[in-house]
């Protein structure tokens, strides 16, 4: 079983969603950066997005769009991410990562050899955002050869026809953007993301991740009532930018957001039962 099937299996039997944190690689420098991702799995996090920083980030909001050009000005690279994650693997051989970002850095790359040094730095799976599933061929084949998981994204305007076609080849989850625009800009109404949900799990048995606009940790328990997990990037990266803003070390305010989160989706549903 791979680690994301077996994090969401257990998640399913401890009768809770999950927190899922992206942070970007390189951010604000890879020291710092290895340390925050180092220490999510104690904070909380069940599973680990780590971006791939990249110049133009179209999907993203000005907080992740920064965080990607302090890692580029810092030298952050491709490969210094997988060697960001090969080094977090030595520690942590059980919480998954998925590496997100945009096809370019990895065409540039080489999709093959990508999938292969991804996997062996150890890499659970891809979420490419600006990638459809009609121009995937580029990259699929080599991800599930190198046993990567290719998780896809559904909008709220993924409409009953477009989502089979959505689902068709993905693996891992689904990751619901449930907003439209970009990232950290725009918040979701929960009862919009449980209709939502439920319209995605009469498609497919994968678990569904919420993510876009969850900024804070009642906003992460609100979501966490009806998906299998939530998932929280632009507020972490803020703080991030808000600790350089401070002339202080970011990790250990970015940990104590997390602690935060996870505390409120592991008390989500057991709240909503109370009530």
């Amino acid at each position: 079983m791979s680690r994301l099937a077996a994090t969401f299996a257990k998640l399913s039997a401890e009768g809770r969603a999950g927190l899922v944190t992206y942070v970007m690689a390189g951010d604000p420098d890879a020291a710092t950066a290895q340390a925050i991702v180092d220490g999510l799995p104690a904070a909380g996090a069940d599973v680990i997005e780590l971006g791939l920083p990249f110049s133009d980030p179209m999907a993203d909001g000005p907080a992740i769009q920064a965080a990607g050009l302090r890692a580029l000005a810092q030298g952050a690279s491709t490969r210094g991410t997988l060697d960001i994650l090969r080094a977090f693997r030595a520690k942590d051989r059980t919480t998954p990562v998925v590496l997100m970002g945009y096809f370019n850095p990895i065409y540039i790359y080489g999709p093959e050899r990508f999938c292969k040094d991804a996997a062996a730095a150890g890499a659970d799976g891809l979420i490419v955002v600006d990638l459809p599933p009609e121009e995937d061929s580029e990259l699929r084949p080599y991800a599930k050869a190198a046993g990567l998981d290719l998780v896809r994204l559904a909008t709220p305007t993924t409409d009953d026809k477009r989502l089979p076609v959505v689902l068709e080849g993905a693996s891992g989850f689904l990751y619901y953007v449930a907003v439209l625009g970009v990232t950290g800009t725009k918040s979701a109404a929960a009862g919009d993301v449980q209709a939502a949900v439920a319209r995605i799990k009469r498609h497919t048995k994968l678990p569904v991740a919420v993510g876009f606009g969850i900024k804070t940790p009642d906003g992460a328990a609100a979501i966490a009532k009806h998906a299998d997990a939530a998932v929280v990037g632009s507020a972490l990266v803020q703080t991030v930018a808000d600790a350089i803003a401070a002339k202080s070390d970011p990790v250990a305010p970015l940990h104590a957001l997390v602690r935060a989160l996870s505390a409120a989706v592991r008390g989500a549903r057991a709240k909503s039962s109370a009530a």
